[in-house]
């Protein structure tokens, strides 16, 4: 149990180091764009008077790294400023599009996962067969779409030409959750499509390589049922990977749902991230960058730590 924690500690260790790094990345990559903020917040009528006084009350005025470091120690307990289009604090901006990120994020992969690994599982006990070559076929292209084209055809089909689910997956706050469901199915249906392919073929991938082991030879040896090799000894030995790149795909669901969120018009996170950057919100802006990075950070140390919980080799590195 020692050696786990210990490993945890190093991988959080490096995880708050990378995150400190990309924090500065994204300070001084946002100061490094042209135009003044001063003048996009009063607009360009405003006189020199008052663009030195805002200059001076936002702390313009001050060197890059001493307003790095004011907004860094702000960053750490959630306050990351307050938005120049609203004037309202950054938090309560972007608080509740994330909650709505999150809520996506899981419809998603609660479909997903099980469709992916049962999937896998099934294409590895009849690979080579007709069955498997059209999952591949169907896999490969759906990996092949950008995320916006699967979005652009499943409104074609299911708004216009069908009409079975709204188009554009707009929020109210009376709604039901079974009306929530639906409005969101479109956008949750087109990450299922993009991550489905990449958690099916990895999960086939590590149940064929495992299918030469020695022990699952003396398993086939003993007459053991193809689907009991691979349900009873293959698959348990193979979660490492697996466990990997689901937690690398919900990571994706999270922090790649920005041309998602502009299809269907979803007001989460990416779309708050696409509004800022149009405005010139730089303080949403960096605060929705750091979530992201954030956000991607502590899923790859879930993956980590998942990985080393169902390894006994990396458990037990002696």
């Amino acid at each position: 149990m020692g050696d786990i924690l210990g490993l945890v500690a190093k991988r959080l260790g490096l995880g708050l180091v990378i995150l400190f790094i990309i924090s500065i990345i994204i300070f001084f990559m946002v100061e490094l764009l042209p135009g003044d903020i001063a003048e996009a917040v009063l607009g360009q009528g405003a006189t020199e008077e008052n663009l030195k006084a805002l200059r001076e009350q936002m702390g313009l005025n001050d060197p890059a790294i001493i307003r790095y470091l004011g907004w860094l120690k702000g960053a750490v307990v959630f306050d990351f400023g307050r938005s120049i289009v609203t004037q309202e604090p950054v938090i309560s901006v972007i608080g509740e599009r994330f909650v709505n990120t999150l809520f996506l994020a899981t419809y998603a992969a609660v479909i997903a996962v099980p469709i992916a690994i049962t999937l896998g599982v099934i294409v590895a006990l009849l690979r080579n067969t007709i069955f498997d070559r059209v999952v591949n076929v169907l896999t490969l292209t759906s990996i092949s779409s950008p995320e916006f084209f699967l979005g652009y055809i499943l409104i074609l089909y299911f708004s216009v030409k069908w009409s079975m689910f709204p188009a554009i997956a707009s929020l109210s706050d009376g709604m039901s959750f079974w009306e929530l469901l639906e409005r969101t199915f479109l956008p949750a249906l087109t990450l299922v499509l993009v991550v489905v392919a990449h958690m099916m073929r990895m999960t086939r991938a590590a149940i064929i390589n495992l299918l030469a082991s020695p022990y699952i030879e003396m398993a086939r040896l003993k007459g053991t049922p193809p689907w009991k090799v691979i349900v009873k000894h293959a698959l348990p030995n193979a979660w490492a990977p697996i466990i990997n790149v689901v937690a690398l795909n919900l990571a994706y669901l999270i922090t790649g749902v920005v041309l998602v969120e502009v299809v269907f018009v979803y007001p989460g996170i990416g779309q708050a991230l696409v509004d800022a950057v149009s405005k010139r919100d730089f303080p949403v802006v960096q605060a929705c960058c750091l979530i992201f990075a954030a956000t991607f950070i502590l899923l790859n140390l879930a993956a980590d730590v998942g990985a080393i919980l169902t390894n006994p080799r990396l458990r037990h590195p002696k």
